[in-house]
Formats: C-alpha cells, structure tokens, sequence
C-alpha cells in the first residue's frame, strides 16, 4: 500500500501541479485546512511565483475582503501608499499581520516595478466585507457605485440622489451592531429604508450594465470592472443584512449561502482577467456541498468552489491541502487508517498527490475520517476525495 501511493506523489511545483490537469485552468484553487498558519501561506506564494514565472497567471485572489484589497490591488500596480499602510489596511480577518502575507505583498510590488500595464501582477480580494460577528454597512459600496455613475451618466436616469442614499443608510453602526448575528431583531435588514436601498441598488446596478458601452469609453475597463464590484457588493451585502433579520429556520443556511455564493460572483469576475490562483479554506473551494453545525442546527449550503466549478466546469481546478500535525494547536501525529496517517508514513515533507491515483490506489480500502481536537482545524473529509484535482499535503506545520 504505501508503495503504491508513494507512487502518486510529486513535489509541489507548479509543473508537477499542471501534469495533474487537462489544461491550464482559469482559476486554480489551493485550499488550506485552517487559518493563520504561514507555513501554508509560504508554501501558497511558492506556488504563485511559479506560475507567474511558469504559466502565465497574472493574479492572485485570496479570501479577504474585496473592498479591502482595492486597497492591496493599487498599491501592487501602481505603488498607492506604503506596505504598512497596505497590510494595516487591506486586509480583513486579521490576515495583514501575517509574515507570509507581507512578503506575498512586498513581491508582486517588487515584480510588477518598470513593467508595462498588461504584465503587471494583480491582487483580489474576493470575500465579502463580513465577519463572523456580522457585517459590513453597505455604505462604501453604495456611494461609490453611485458616484460612479452620477460622474458619467445623465442625472434624469437615476433612481435617488446621493443626499436620499445618505438619508436611508443612517449611521453605519446601525448596520455593524454585532448583537444582530445572534439576535435578528436587532438587525435593521428589513427595515423600510433597508428595503428602499435594496430597490435602488438594484436600479443602480442595472443602470450600470446599460451605459456598459458608453462607460468603458469613458473611463476603462479597469474602472468599469471595479464599478461591478462595488454593485455586487452593495447588492450582496444588502441580502446578507435582509436575512440577519429574519426569523425563519432557515436564517443561518441562508446566510452562509449568501456569503459563498458572493464569494462565488467575485470569482467568476476575477476568471475574467485570465489565469488566476484562488486561496481559501478548502471548505470554501470544494465542489461538494458545505456542511456545519451551528446554534444545534445542521446546515447545508453550495460552496463557492461548488458554484464556479458549475459555472466554469474544466476551467476551474482544486487542489485541497491536508496536514499531518499543527502539535502548538494540539493536533499530533494521524491514526494510520485516516487518508492523513497513510501520507504522514511517506518520507518527504510535503508533496502534492494525484488524487484519481491514489484513489485507486486505496482500492477497497476505506479510510477512517480523523477527528480534530481543536476546532480550527477541519480534517480531510475521505469522502471528497473523488472531487479533487491534486491533494496538497505538508507533513508538519510549526508555530509561526
């Protein structure tokens, strides 16, 4: 047996990666099993500069909020602000205070000065502006959308003004109050003003895709494409706040689905600019559906991998990464009847594996899922291993 799997096992480098797929896809997905961790995050920027220097990729899009790396996208480019205004900045979940992080930024600067526009290296973030305590006010996206347009368009084609979006927003702490993820009524998402803005973002959205034409001419497709983002944006974040305020069974289900499937939408515009590498929890990139418990209710939801995977079909490729220990979170050494234990008895520290190789390599054998003491770290699921194109694994992962 181990023979037999050590046989599928490559070194993880970009062309062992691209020997695993068809084609080049549009978006290459690399999972992590937890956050935090740079030894994973300095594996994914290995990776990256390889395909850059390899296979064309161009960008890089993480999970982080999308509005935030506007932020990170500029400075890369076009060298907006300073690094330590940039990781202070451009980043959501805490993720700026990475080493790894850093050192991603500090590259893609260093390597897109003196080149001309079209071969510089881009940045996106491609989360929503959401936190598991709650959510962002959809303010930022709205206005910027809307002065946009108003720069551009005719005023007698839009829906409000910019003094009636200011008036229905209010203060944005009404939008941020935490207390609302696990109290719905505290949530002002289905408010009569709430509900108006709905409306009108919908119309500015629209009135957006209308004057496509005319605003690309305007402007450029760069600043149309950003204009995009703040709509889906906007319209995204108005939906996840209308279901904080909901009552029904199904509130969490939804919310969780919300923030995939924007996930989702941000993705499928980040495969329009070429070759990307995509890097999140492998919940958020795999092709099965999301499972969870949380407040003792299951739930079940598409993840964004699943929905650009539909949408994308080859183009879209996902390597999940597992691990053997991560011993400073309690997480020791793999019983050896879990996938992770049959990879942890293999010399080499980290490898990427030929997932339909060593599927066939188990044959009959049914692995036993492992089970983590500690809840930031999720395990690989044996069952899914049919839905990777490539398992990452990294034998020990130290203490940052």
């Amino acid at each position: 047996m181990a023979t037999d799997i050590k046989e599928t096992t490559h070194a993880v480098e970009a062309a062992s990666v691209m020997k695993l797929l068809s084609a080049r896809p549009r978006l290459l997905a690399l999972g992590e099993p937890t956050h935090g961790e740079d030894t994973l995050l300095d594996l994914r920027n290995e990776l990256f500069q390889q395909l850059v220097e390899q296979e064309g990729y161009r960008t890089i899009a993480i999970e982080s909020d999308c509005m935030r790396g506007l932020v990170v996208d500029d400075y890369i480019t076009s060298g907006t602000g300073t690094l330590d205004e940039v990781m202070a900045h451009g980043f959501s979940h805490g993720w700026g205070t990475s080493a790894a992080n850093r050192e991603l930024v500090r590259w893609m600067r260093a390597y897109n000065d003196g080149r001309p526009a079209p071969e510089r290296l881009r940045f996106a973030g491609f989360d929503g502006p959401l936190e598991i305590t709650g959510a962002a006010s959809p303010r930022q996206a709205l206005t910027a959308l809307h002065g946009y347009l108003s720069a551009r368009v005719d005023a007698g084609l839009f829906p409000c003004t910019a003094e009636t979006l200011d008036r229905l927003l209010g203060a944005d702490d009404r939008w941020t109050n935490t207390a609302a993820m696990m109290d719905p009524t505290r949530s002002v998402g289905k408010s009569a003003e709430a509900n108006e803005l709905r409306l009108l973002a919908d119309d500015l959205v629209s009135l957006l895709d209308e004057q496509t034409p005319h605003l690309i001419t305007a402007t450029s497709r760069e600043d149309w494409e950003r204009a995009r983002l703040y709509g889906r944006t906007a319209t995204g974040l108005l939906r996840y706040h209308s279901w904080m305020a909901d009552t029904a069974p199904s509130r969490m289900t939804r919310l969780v689905g919300v923030r995939d499937r924007m996930m989702a939408d941000n993705l499928l515009a980040v495969a329009e600019r070429g070759p990307a590498l995509v890097h999140a929890h492998n919940g958020h990139l795999q092709r099965e559906k999301s499972t969870m418990r949380m407040g003792g209710r299951p739930l079940e939801w598409w993840s964004a991998g699943a929905l650009v995977s539909a949408h994308l079909g080859e183009e879209y490729a996902f390597l999940a990464t597992a691990l053997g220990t991560i011993r400073h979170q309690g997480v020791d050494t793999p019983a050896p009847d879990t996938v992770e234990g049959l990879l942890y008895a293999l010399p080499e520290d980290r490898y990427v594996v030929d997932a339909a190789r060593l599927a066939t390599a188990l044959g009959d054998t049914r692995p036993a899922p492992r089970v983590s003491p500690w809840f930031g770290y999720a395990p690989l699921d044996p069952a899914h291993l049919a839905g990777f194109d490539g398992l990452v694994f990294v034998k020990d992962v130290p203490q940052s």
